[in-house]
């Protein structure tokens, strides 16, 4: 017989690029064409455009700096931020783009909580690969960096500001919450808050924006990170550890 607890289930923040589905494989690398394109022309002196080396350094810099190339951009740059994101996520058909592991949909209708997808990826295209992937349903709410606003300044992933106003936004304390991502530094500032944290690794290839830097042979586990998965589908066996105080056990 199922064991059912009484006390409040967990809020499921999941990422959506190279989380729940492959965007290494063909979508980072349209996406990063088209954001070196549109840097090299706001770099450039209006006639030429900028070198791959500068592009190569504002991207690092300001990802470093801020943690997001778009953050740098608007501040340094007066970049319009809806007009970089429509033009660099302009890719074409997501059908021919996107991989993604069976079973997605089974295992989020299944795993006990809330879920909100929470990524720092348009709407537009956002909405088009959950779409693609048959999730839409599963998700109570779908958080895009159009959404992560505070003040009226952007404040994306791995915000902490952000995610202070999203667990108030939804009435959720952060010991409820679970972000499951890709993205080390995003894990680390969500455990700096009180949430607990599932890294999924199996769609890494690269640790800068550019897709040069090699992964850290990384063994273990960071000590912010609670579970360390290879892919989504696994979570159900680490539930223990992930919601301890508050979780079903007919998975």
């Amino acid at each position: 017989m199922p064991t059912v607890s009484k006390l409040p289930s967990p809020v499921w923040l999941f990422d959506l690029d190279n989380t729940l589905h492959d965007a290494s494989h063909a979508i980072f690398p349209a996406i990063s064409a088209n954001m070196n394109t549109y840097i090299a022309r706001v770099l450039g002196d209006g006639v030429t455009p900028a070198s791959q080396e500068a592009v190569d350094a504002a991207r690092i810099g300001y990802w470093k700096r801020y943690g997001a190339t778009l953050l740098g951009m608007i501040r340094h740059h007066r970049v319009d931020a809806a007009d970089f994101l429509r033009q660099t996520h302009d890719i074409g058909a997501l059908h021919e783009l996107v991989r993604y592991e069976r079973g997605l949909e089974r295992l989020l209708r299944r795993l006990p909580g809330r879920k909100i997808l929470l990524t720092n990826a348009p709407t537009a295209y956002s909405t088009g690969v959950v779409r693609h992937i048959g999730l839409q349903r599963q998700f109570a709410h779908h958080v895009s960096i159009e959404d992560m606003r505070v003040h009226g300044q952007l404040h994306p992933k791995p915000s902490k500001l952000m995610l202070r106003r999203l667990l108030r936004r939804h009435g959720v304390s952060a010991r409820r919450c679970i972000l499951v991502e890709d993205t080390l530094i995003n894990l680390k500032r969500a455990k700096q808050l009180g949430l607990r944290t599932a890294w999924v690794t199996q769609y890494l290839r690269y640790s800068d924006p550019i897709g040069k830097a090699p992964l850290p042979k990384m063994v273990k586990r960071p000590g912010y990170v609670d579970v360390k998965v290879k892919s989504v589908l696994r979570l159900p066996a680490h539930l223990r550890r992930l919601a301890p105080r508050h979780i079903t056990e007919n998975l």
